[in-house]
């Protein structure tokens, strides 16, 4: 097995790394809603078309979710302090650019750039924490901030997208990152220690990339579309298809290479199994809460972009709580405890959120569930993480941070995909029952009923990945992630 490269000898504050890469990620999660509330000035100012305007959202989506996978292994080959700040610097450019676009297709093709410098920079940043900090309780820690921001930069970004697009305008949005991109890519070279897999005899496995982050991609597209043309349409069969056909080759690939891309054995270690499975369901889940509350507060309430942002602001302040407090409980409940008790929190939230009604009210329907839902959240983000990247040898974490970033952005967009042609088809049937013509009001109650099947099918999920986490993961299974914390957790 290869090894990882020694740290530099200079002195290195484990702190700073942990903030430099914090931003970076904060500014990679964050853009992925941010610009939802933006969608309707960008469509009136570049003049979209009503079914290419999703491409704004989608773009970003595809190249991010395929390449992380490729990001990752990368990260561990050639190095994770270049990789991400190659990462940071393609990310920082595309921003700007998006700023800077006049024509549809500019900000299309320049958002899917900014998707792949995403795709360079969760992997690498989150194997920099994995290797910058023991495993244990220093680690622990280090992911809980890391926790935090990964569940709380969604939420800040539809907060900060609201405040720029009415105090400025819509290129703010994007130009916002240009500063601190280029501050955290020039402090990357000094605080940062490289790092990599030595002694890789095999070089460097180009058809099992090509065929794997092709597989993905096409994977994403054809979840993308099942979201806008159904799933039973050509595009959506043909792409999932040709992702079964690309997918499969990477496996036959990998399994002759003498260096993989990805190690299928890995595949086979069951604490990471089951926290990549855990992370898909789960936040496959989450995004019933962001996508459809959002629309119901703007939609349904009239609320305007900032207030539908700031209405989000509780959210935050629940992830990062429960991101805190995560810590605390793995040492009492252990690793299992923390993720099931999280689960069933963010469940119990959800289920509260199918309790809207056309006349809302934000204190008492919204505010509780929203609360629940992330301090769950917070309590499961982390204890994942600590399970998807514990127990692996140095020289893989760069591949086991690709795995659970692409568990995560899958799960997004397949979340995504289902629950709003759930939510369509629930709407549609009620509009159909009420024989055709339907006043306003009776559409905004056909319209919230698609909302409440979407939020308890994404209770449903929680619960089910609850049950996963019950099922695969036992004492055994942990014990070399942290023999402290792993005693505690039920046999």
């Amino acid at each position: 097995m290869s090894s990882s490269a020694p740290p530099t000898t200079r002195a290195v504050s484990p702190m700073a790394v942990l903030v430099l890469v914090c931003f970076a990620q904060f500014m990679v999660v964050l853009d992925a809603t941010v610009v939802n509330v933006a969608l309707p000035s960008i469509q009136a100012d570049l003049g979209f078309e009503p079914s290419n305007l999703a491409w704004v959202i989608n773009s970003y989506t595809l190249l991010f979710g395929g390449f992380l996978l490729l990001g990752g292994r990368a990260a561990d080959l050639f190095g994770r302090r270049r990789l991400f700040v190659l990462g940071v610097a393609l990310f920082t450019a595309a921003s700007l650019l998006n700023g800077l676009a006049q024509t549809p297709g500019q900000l299309i093709a320049f958002r899917a750039l900014q998707g792949l410098g995403g795709a360079l920079v969760s992997p690498a940043a989150l194997s920099i924490v994995t290797t910058t900090f023991a495993e244990g309780p220093e680690r622990t820690r280090a992911l809980g901030v890391w926790g935090a921001i990964a569940g709380g930069g969604s939420a800040v970004g539809l907060i900060l997208g609201g405040v720029l697009v009415e105090a400025l305008s819509w290129p703010w949005v994007f130009i916002v990152n240009v500063p601190v991109g280029i501050v955290v890519a020039v402090l990357a070279y000094r605080v940062i220690p490289e790092s990599r897999a030595e002694n890789v005899p095999g070089g460097f496995d180009l058809l099992g990339a090509a065929t794997v982050t092709g597989g993905l991609v096409a994977l994403v597209y054809a979840v993308v579309e099942a979201g806008e043309q159904g799933w039973g349409s050509g595009s959506t069969l043909g792409f999932g298809a040709l992702a079964i056909v690309l997918l499969s080759a990477f496996v036959l690939v990998e399994r002759r290479h003498s260096e993989p891309l990805v190690r299928l054995g890995i595949l086979r270690v069951r604490s990471l199994l089951a926290s990549n499975l855990v992370m898909l369901l789960a936040i496959a889940g989450m995004f019933a809460l962001f996508y459809f509350a959002t629309i119901y507060m703007q939609e349904v309430l009239g609320y305007s972009p900032l207030e539908s942002g700031l209405a989000f602001l509780p959210f935050t302040v629940g992830i990062v709580g429960g991101s805190v407090a995560a810590q605390t409980l793995i040492r009492r409940l252990g690793i299992r405890g923390t993720i099931i008790g999280g689960l069933l929190l963010a469940a119990l939230g959800l289920v509260l959120m199918a309790r809207i009604t056309v006349a809302g009210n934000y204190a008492t329907e919204l505010l509780p569930a929203m609360v629940l839902l992330a301090a769950g959240m917070g309590l499961v983000f982390v204890p994942v993480t600590v399970m998807a990247t514990g127990g692996i040898d140095e020289a893989d974490q760069g591949l086991a941070s690709g795995l659970i970033n692409t568990s995560q952005q899958f799960g997004g967009a397949l979340g995504l995909a289902v629950l709003s042609t759930l939510a369509a088809s629930r709407t549609e049937d009620r509009i159909a029952e009420a024989g055709g013509g339907v006043s306003r009001a009776q559409g905004l109650e056909a319209l919230v009923s698609g909302y409440h099947l979407a939020f308890l099918v994404g209770a449903g999920l929680m619960i089910a990945a609850a049950v996963l986490t019950a099922v695969l993961v036992r004492r055994e299974h942990v014990a070399d992630i942290d023999p402290e914390q792993a005693v505690a957790v039920a046999a």
